[in-house]
Protein backbone atom coordinates (compact mmCIF):
# COMPACT_ATOMS: atom_id res chain seq x y z
CA UNK A 1 0.00 0.00 0.00
CA UNK A 2 1.54 3.18 -0.87
CA UNK A 3 1.22 6.05 1.75
CA UNK A 4 1.65 10.01 1.00
CA UNK A 5 2.45 12.58 3.26
CA UNK A 6 1.64 16.00 2.27
CA UNK A 7 3.37 19.07 4.39
CA UNK A 8 4.24 22.52 3.70
CA UNK A 9 0.73 24.34 4.00
CA UNK A 10 -0.54 27.04 6.47
CA UNK A 11 -1.91 30.68 6.28
CA UNK A 12 -0.48 33.23 3.83
CA UNK A 13 -1.66 36.91 2.85
CA UNK A 14 -2.16 37.13 -0.92
CA UNK A 15 0.36 37.35 -3.22
CA UNK A 16 2.76 35.67 -0.78
CA UNK A 17 3.97 32.30 -1.78
CA UNK A 18 3.73 28.68 -0.39
CA UNK A 19 5.81 24.66 -1.35
CA UNK A 20 3.86 21.93 -0.99
CA UNK A 21 5.78 18.74 -0.16
CA UNK A 22 4.71 15.69 -0.79
CA UNK A 23 6.59 12.42 0.03
CA UNK A 24 5.56 9.00 -1.18
CA UNK A 25 6.58 5.21 1.09
CA UNK A 26 7.06 4.05 -2.50
CA UNK A 27 8.56 5.05 -5.45
CA UNK A 28 5.07 6.21 -8.52
CA UNK A 29 5.27 6.69 -12.22
CA UNK A 30 2.73 9.47 -12.04
CA UNK A 31 1.98 11.99 -8.83
CA UNK A 32 -0.21 15.04 -8.79
CA UNK A 33 -1.63 17.67 -6.97
CA UNK A 34 -5.53 18.59 -6.34
CA UNK A 35 -7.87 20.89 -4.20
CA UNK A 36 -10.54 21.24 -3.01
CA UNK A 37 -12.20 24.19 -1.60
CA UNK A 38 -15.55 24.22 0.74
CA UNK A 39 -18.45 23.26 -1.42
CA UNK A 40 -16.80 23.18 -4.35
CA UNK A 41 -15.50 19.75 -6.44
CA UNK A 42 -11.54 18.55 -6.19
CA UNK A 43 -10.04 19.67 -9.07
CA UNK A 44 -6.94 19.25 -10.26
CA UNK A 45 -3.51 21.58 -10.17
CA UNK A 46 -0.94 19.80 -11.64
CA UNK A 47 1.08 16.53 -12.03
CA UNK A 48 4.44 14.60 -13.26
CA UNK A 49 5.95 11.96 -14.19
CA UNK A 50 8.89 10.06 -13.26
CA UNK A 51 10.32 10.95 -16.21
CA UNK A 52 8.62 13.89 -18.53
CA UNK A 53 6.77 16.60 -18.83
CA UNK A 54 4.58 18.63 -16.00
CA UNK A 55 1.27 19.33 -17.01
CA UNK A 56 -0.81 22.12 -15.52
CA UNK A 57 -4.27 23.39 -14.82
CA UNK A 58 -4.76 26.37 -17.03
CA UNK A 59 -6.11 28.44 -14.03
CA UNK A 60 -2.97 28.37 -12.13
CA UNK A 61 0.00 27.47 -14.74
CA UNK A 62 1.10 30.91 -14.70
CA UNK A 63 1.55 30.58 -10.80
CA UNK A 64 2.37 27.15 -9.72
CA UNK A 65 5.43 25.11 -10.58
CA UNK A 66 5.39 21.33 -10.10
CA UNK A 67 8.54 19.39 -9.67
CA UNK A 68 10.23 16.01 -7.66
CA UNK A 69 13.06 14.52 -6.05
CA UNK A 70 12.90 11.14 -7.37
CA UNK A 71 15.47 10.31 -5.05
CA UNK A 72 13.45 11.17 -2.21
CA UNK A 73 10.11 10.11 -3.56
CA UNK A 74 8.91 13.74 -3.04
CA UNK A 75 7.35 15.94 -5.53
CA UNK A 76 6.87 19.64 -4.73
CA UNK A 77 4.12 22.30 -5.69
CA UNK A 78 5.69 25.43 -5.57
CA UNK A 79 2.57 28.26 -5.28
CA UNK A 80 3.56 32.08 -6.11
CA UNK A 81 1.03 35.17 -6.37
CA UNK A 82 -1.58 33.18 -4.16
CA UNK A 83 -4.94 34.72 -3.84
CA UNK A 84 -7.92 34.22 -1.60
CA UNK A 85 -9.15 31.75 -4.17
CA UNK A 86 -6.59 29.45 -4.21
CA UNK A 87 -7.74 28.95 -0.24
CA UNK A 88 -8.42 24.92 -0.17
CA UNK A 89 -7.58 21.52 1.33
CA UNK A 90 -5.00 20.07 -1.04
CA UNK A 91 -4.16 17.19 -1.67
CA UNK A 92 -1.42 14.85 -3.48
CA UNK A 93 -1.92 11.98 -5.50
CA UNK A 94 -0.28 9.35 -7.02
CA UNK A 95 -0.72 7.17 -10.27
CA UNK A 96 0.71 4.76 -12.61
CA UNK A 97 2.54 6.00 -16.01
CA UNK A 98 -0.73 5.83 -17.64
CA UNK A 99 -2.17 8.74 -15.66
CA UNK A 100 0.35 10.89 -16.60
CA UNK A 101 0.02 10.48 -20.59
CA UNK A 102 -3.92 11.97 -20.21
CA UNK A 103 -3.87 15.50 -20.71
CA UNK A 104 -5.48 16.32 -18.25
CA UNK A 105 -6.45 15.93 -14.63
CA UNK A 106 -9.07 13.44 -13.63
CA UNK A 107 -9.23 12.62 -9.50
CA UNK A 108 -10.33 9.08 -10.96
CA UNK A 109 -7.12 8.39 -12.45
CA UNK A 110 -5.40 8.50 -9.19
CA UNK A 111 -5.28 4.87 -7.24
CA UNK A 112 -3.72 6.87 -4.02
CA UNK A 113 -4.24 9.73 -1.81
CA UNK A 114 -2.75 11.61 1.03
CA UNK A 115 -4.47 13.12 4.17
CA UNK A 116 -4.26 16.74 2.88
CA UNK A 117 -2.93 19.92 3.53
CA UNK A 118 -4.68 23.13 4.58
CA UNK A 119 -3.42 25.96 2.58
CA UNK A 120 -5.72 29.49 3.54
CA UNK A 121 -5.00 32.69 1.82
CA UNK A 122 -6.13 36.11 3.85
CA UNK A 123 -7.06 39.72 2.06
Amino acid sequence: QVQLAESGGGSVQAGGSLRLSCAASLPMRCMGWFRQAPGKEREGVARIPSSGSAYYADSVKDRVTISQDNAKNTVYLQMNSLSPEDTAMYYCAAGGLITCLRQDLRARDYAYWGQGTQVTVSS
